[in-house]
């Protein structure tokens, strides 16, 4: 016991407290919209305790609390291994889905093992493939060499993304794997190679291959606003616009009765319905001031695969923060992209807490900077 108290009396010195109060009042929020959002839904579509979705985000906020603590508190070797084993037993689990995933929707994405809740195995892998993708990039070879490398580890987890198909997540880890190689000192040219590459190889599966006939349908009605086929990106906007600038009020919205899991997808039209558009600035703001201090202390940083971990997560963050505010605003076409720390969802929450830990872990102060 004594020396549990020694370790977190070390943690609590060592760690960024204000990065720390940042999550913690993200998750506070995500925690706070899901009671407000929810409590209608479970009583009048499931005739359960109001409070059914509200008990369940807490206790993945819990879980989510305790991983973040683990991940934060380890040695930076230690935490190096666990997430290079992590990402292996996350990608057999993601080779999995084809066959033994559940349906929803006409995607597999998710597993239900019994003895564990559904999950979505790409949401616990991402952290954990920007760990590996990094430690790649920073080995003493060839340049050439580290990018095929870091290409190969890409491939597999494109090729599972794309069997169940998962367009949204398959460009999401692509663009935080292009952000790596080119913050690593790629040659420009090279790098928009491979963008130009990503972007050919999206548009041929969108229109030429029909297992992304729903992205194409997606894609045609966001261009064609009056093909009919736009009803929850019409429904959010409405929503949006309904809230104004200060929001009809708590449990005064509507989207949630309109659209079938807005308390995840659509999270930010049902808060700006409810609360108003400040408050949607105001969190925005809150993601801005997070990623600003992380990459503050990127500068401050010795090891270079370090540098690029921190990177990755804010970049992963930040990209899923753009894409879900799109969507929501109409920039973007429907994805099914969650907030993190704020959508519904227990895979969107542990894999958000994990890239929490993480960098929490590398930006504590070491003793190279005390």
């Amino acid at each position: 016991m004594h020396r549990f108290f020694e370790n977190f009396y070390d943690w609590w010195k060592n760690i960024d407290k204000f990065i720390l109060f940042l999550i913690s009042v993200l998750f506070f929020l995500g925690l706070f919209f899901s009671l407000v959002s929810t409590s209608l839904i479970a009583s009048d579509k499931l005739d359960t305790n109001s409070y059914y979705f509200f008990i369940k985000h807490l206790i993945f906020i819990g879980l989510g609390a305790l991983i973040l603590f683990f991940l934060s508190i380890l040695k930076e070797d230690i935490l190096i291994k666990i997430s290079l084993i992590l990402f292996f037993i996350t990608l057999a689990s993601l080779l999995l889905v084809p066959f033994v995933g559940i349906e929803v929707k006409g995607s597999k994405r998710w597993l239900d093992l019994g003895v564990l809740p559904r999950f979505q195995p790409i949401e616990l892998l991402k952290p954990y493939f920007i760990v590996l993708v990094s430690i790649l990039l920073c080995l003493n070879k060839n340049i050439f060499y580290k990018y095929l490398l870091s290409g190969i580890v890409l491939l597999p987890v494109i090729l599972l993304l794309i069997s169940q198909p998962d367009l949204g997540q398959t460009l999401l880890i692509t663009m935080v794997w292009l952000t790596l190689i080119f913050v690593s000192g790629i040659n420009i040219y090279l790098f928009f190679l491979f963008f130009i590459f990503t972007i050919s190889i999206s548009t041929y599966l969108i229109f030429f291959v029909s297992k992304f006939e729903y992205i194409k349908i997606r894609l045609l009605s966001f261009l064609n606003t009056s093909s009919g086929n736009n009803y929850q990106a019409d429904r959010a906007s409405d929503a949006i616009s309904g809230g104004g600038f200060f929001g009809r009020g708590i449990g005064e919205g509507t989207l949630n009765s309109k659209v079938p899991e807005a308390h995840t997808d659509y999270i930010i039209s049902v808060i700006s319905e409810e609360f108003g558009a400040i408050i949607v600035i105001l969190i925005m703001i809150l993601y801005l001031v997070f990623s600003y201090n992380v990459i503050k202390k990127i500068n401050n940083t010795i090891s270079e695969k370090n540098k690029l971990i921190l990177i990755g997560c804010v970049t992963l963050i930040l990209l899923q923060t753009f894409v879900h505010v799109g969507v929501n605003i109409r920039l973007l076409p429907t994805t099914g992209m969650t907030l993190p720390f704020l959508s519904y969802g227990g895979s969107s929450i542990i894999s958000t807490a994990l890239v929490s830990g993480i960098i929490l872990n590398l930006t504590k102060r070491r003793l190279s900077e005390v």
